[in-house]
């Protein structure tokens, strides 16, 4: 600890001395505050015992520089940048990579080509959902996930492209090009990694499960939608939901049959392949609780992991398929859209461009930045909100870094700009898939990135053939469970207001761009919140005290501010005159208070005092004390000990209320 925290330590020990003036008892530290130790009205006394919270707010009365603070908090967090733990916390390979053995192995080289043989279909479907050509998927599918085996927190995280990231990234190029969705991965990467390092990771809580519900279903139908033009065959464009109708409806008289016929076979298959991943051969190892349970066999466990490796690389066998298919009709004209050549072999790997020649001159970086627009705010909040939404699903009730996550898929994206890919996060299915195959450690990513680089170096001259509603039908059968219809039923049984906000994020998503969708949910559950604290509860109690005086107990549940303070001032006044009793404010859960609040209680007061109303403040914080005592309000009463209302109230029980009307 250095001086300066010393000396504040210090100041701190003697203001807490000299202010044990006030209080005493068995109850441990009483209230103290100076304001109290002048106050003509305060009831309290050395003799009484005080009962209220232990809190203290100190100042330092000597002047200490911003510089002077700020440089002692900066050599703090320089040493404990440089110590052995949090280089372990930062770089979280060095703590599971010595404990590293063969069942670890086995499980991440099982998982990691399981999801390998997800990802690589996925990928190139969802470069169409991006805009771009199909190969882009996969230069951003396998240098990130390498990337996020040395800094990611989560084991189940495969890093690459997904469908919301994708759409993002449609929404913020808006067909600028390539370099611009390279760019907007590597801008992406350096503001993540720079919110990482600043702990803005707090951000997400902003986002209330009811938005995510809803901007996450509205993102599913804006996805399916986009891909509706590939299973038809047809032109659409438009950003939005009801921009890409209206030009569908404007163009489905140009619908292609045999790509239709295509789409629709294969969502079908591709739906009832999920069910086969689901299905159990053999015997339940559930007992009943008097018989010992059977154990499936040898054959039947063979038979199950079968079924399940068939319905999870549903994907890869659907694009093996319709690839032989693509191939079987290339002699000729094919009778459905195929995706095109694809470039073999690996991206060039290059730092992203910072200006791009077009036809109406060169785009500056500064003009590429003005294009991209929102796009560098949202991307790296959505990102980081579904890799969030990933980790905490599979921690296991372990705490999530929100921080060490920044940092991994910032480094993860910036590294993907390198190798020519667009931004990208956790993909929730695929994490899935990591999960229920038994990967074990982020290692498990390498063999993912394995594979998408042979895929690359051998097999694109093969992808060519694929049609391009077969890939629509994966994104359309993977993104149709998004919508989360699940959630409505629950919400409803525990809190109904909660599907407003949802809701209006769902359909401001659907008629807005995507990032004024959002943030016009999270303006709606802002309001919300405000509501609730600008109307605080407040329960009313008649007591007796032991003298036989009946008084008013009034206890607001929450602090004062200024949207609240009037509204308990009404309802505290309303309160006091219909009954006609001395008023007792209970204030133990006033924690704060600020200046609105000391005018409308010296208001109040005043009213009391013209009325002969009595008025007294039980169990009010020193801090709150002293805000409201510094306008100096007239008929100001303050006690902290029970007992006291009987004495308080027989010294003022000669004091009658004067105009006392019914409400």
């Amino acid at each position: 600890m250095g001086q300066g925290d010393d000396h504040r330590l210090t100041m701190e020990m003697k203001q807490e001395r000299d202010l044990q003036g006030v209080g005493g008892g068995g109850l441990g530290v009483g209230y103290s505050n100076p304001a109290l130790a002048v106050s003509t009205n305060s009831v309290a006394n050395n003799d009484s015992e005080i009962r209220g919270s232990n809190a203290f707010i100190l100042v330092d009365d000597e002047k200490m520089s911003a510089f002077d603070n700020f440089v002692p908090w900066f050599k703090r967090k320089a040493r404990n940048a440089c110590t052995k733990k949090m280089l372990y916390k930062r770089v979280p390979i060095l703590n599971w990579l010595p404990k590293y053995n063969l069942d670890c192995a086995v499980g991440d080289l099982v998982a990691g080509i399981t999801v390998g043989l997800t990802v690589i279909p996925q990928s190139l479907a969802y470069s169409n959902i991006a805009g771009l050509p199909p190969q882009f998927g996969l230069y951003g599918s396998f240098l990130g996930c390498l990337v996020y085996i040395l800094f990611g927190s989560c084991k189940d995280v495969p890093m690459g492209p997904t469908a919301i990231a994708s759409l993002l990234t449609f929404q913020s190029v808006n067909g600028m090009g390539i370099e611009h969705a390279i760019l907007l991965c590597f801008l992406t990467g350096l503001i993540e990694v720079l919110m990482g390092l600043l702990g803005l990771g707090f951000l997400i809580d902003f986002v209330s499960g009811p938005v995510s519900s809803g901007f996450t279903s509205a993102v599913a139908l804006i996805i399916v939608t986009s891909q509706v033009k590939d299973v038809l065959g047809i032109v659409v464009k438009g950003n939005t939901f009801l921009e890409m109708w209206i030009s569908i409806g404007e163009n489905i008289k140009d619908t292609r049959t045999w790509d239709t016929v295509l789409g629709v076979v294969c969502i079908v298959i591709l739906l009832l392949m999920r069910l086969v991943a689901m299905v159990k051969i053999g015997p339940s190892q559930e007992s009943d609780g008097v018989t010992k349970p059977k154990q499936p066999t040898i054959v039947h466990k063979i038979i199950n992991k079968t079924l399940w490796l068939i319905g999870t690389s549903r994907n890869a066998i659907l694009v093996i398929l319709c690839g032989v298919v693509g191939y079987l009709f290339s002699s000729g004209e094919p009778p459905f859209k195929l995706i095109g050549e694809i470039p073999q072999g690996l991206p060039e790997f290059k730092a992203p461009v910072f200006s791009v020649e077009t036809e109406d001159g060169t785009i500056s970086f500064i003009g590429m930045v003005k294009n991209l627009g929102s796009g560098l705010i949202v991307v790296p909040l959505i990102a980081l909100l579904e890799n969030i939404a990933i980790c905490k699903a599979f921690a296991d009730g372990k705490a999530v870094d929100a921080t060490q996550e920044l940092i991994a898929i910032g480094l993860s994206n910036v590294a993907n700009s390198f190798a020519q890919g667009f931004p990208g996060t956790g993909s929730l299915s695929r994490s899935a898939v990591n999960n229920s195959s038994g990967v074990k450690t982020p290692l498990g990513g390498l063999y993912t990135a394995l594979l998408v680089i042979l895929s690359l170096l051998f097999f694109t001259p093969y992808f060519s053939y694929i049609p391009k509603s077969a890939l629509a039908a994966i994104i359309i059968a993977a993104v149709v469970f998004m919508v989360e219809v699940k959630v409505i039923k629950p919400m409803w049984k525990t809190k109904k207001s909660d599907l407003i906000p949802g809701f209006v994020t769902f359909a401001a998503c659907l008629v807005l761009p995507l990032e004024i969708g959002i943030l016009v949910g999270i303006g709606i559950n802002l309001l919300f919140i405000l509501y609730h604290a600008a109307r605080p509860k407040l329960s009313i109690e008649k007591l007796v005290s032991r003298g036989g005086i009946e008084y008013l107990m009034l206890t607001p549940d929450r602090c004062l501010i200024f949207p609240s303070v009037d509204y308990v001032r009404n309802l505290v006044t309303k309160h006091s005159i219909r009954n006609g009793v001395p008023v007792v404010i209970d204030c133990s859960h006033i924690y704060g208070a600020d200046y609105t609040a000391a005018t409308v209680i010296e208001t109040l007061t005043k009213d009391f005092v013209s009325r002969g109303q009595p008025l007294f403040f039980f169990n009010l914080k020193p801090s709150v004390c002293a805000i409201f005592e510094g306008l100096a309000p007239k008929g100001f009463h303050v006690y902290y000990n029970p007992e006291d209302i009987d004495r308080l109230l027989t010294d003022k029980d000669d004091t009658k209320p004067k105009d006392i009307m019914d409400v």
